[in-house]
């Protein structure tokens, strides 16, 4: 047996505030730590889809990334009313998936500038974003269901919504237009 003292590192998790009571406590830290990946996705796709809407080449395509734009900043305000119903700090962290998706959609800018298939190219860059975040907001929805967060959840929802709506423009830009036109 040891006599060191534990670092923070070697003590579990802690909430901001008890939360034992809650039905299926043991996903809040999980469900915590989600918000805070989603809130710093969201903040650095801001970034992303205004560099897309500037690059891409279609009119409806550039429209579709600033109205996406819009929404987000508006995802991330309904994601912040969710730190503040469960009194957390609204704390975000780098989300390692949004910075990859990002760097790619960059890659794909730089490789397809100045070629017929740019807008075919972004799409399929955006809508690979768009799956991450449905898929990332199903998951918290599911938490907040399981522990009884009814506000977050519809908030959660709302936010879900809008993400599966700009998958569907997205396909039907790139049906439409930039896959033909490619």
């Amino acid at each position: 047996m040891s006599n060191q003292i534990p670092t923070k590192a070697d003590l579990p998790m802690k909430s901001e505030r008890d939360h034992s009571g809650m039905p299926n406590s043991h996903l809040h830290e999980l469900f915590v730590d989600e918000l805070r990946d989603i809130l710093g996705a969201e903040k650095q796709l801001l970034k992303g889809l205004k560099k897309m809407a500037e690059k891409a080449v279609s009119n409806t395509l550039k429209i579709a990334f600033s109205e996406h734009h819009t929404e987000t900043a508006e995802q991330i305000e309904r994601l912040k009313q969710i730190f503040m119903l469960m009194n957390l700090s609204v704390t975000e962290k780098k989300c390692e998936a949004m910075e990859g998706l990002l760097n790619e959609a960059d890659e794909i800018i730089e490789d397809f500038e100045y070629n017929e298939a740019l807008d075919a190219a972004l799409i399929v860059t955006a809508q690979k974003i768009e799956h991450y975040e449905i898929a990332s907001y199903g998951c918290l929805i599911t938490y907040a269901s399981l522990m009884e967060h009814e506000e977050a959840k519809g908030l959660l929802e709302i936010t879900l919504a809008q993400e599966k709506e700009t998958d569907r423009k997205l396909t039907h830009i790139a049906v439409s237009e930039a896959n033909i036109t490619a």
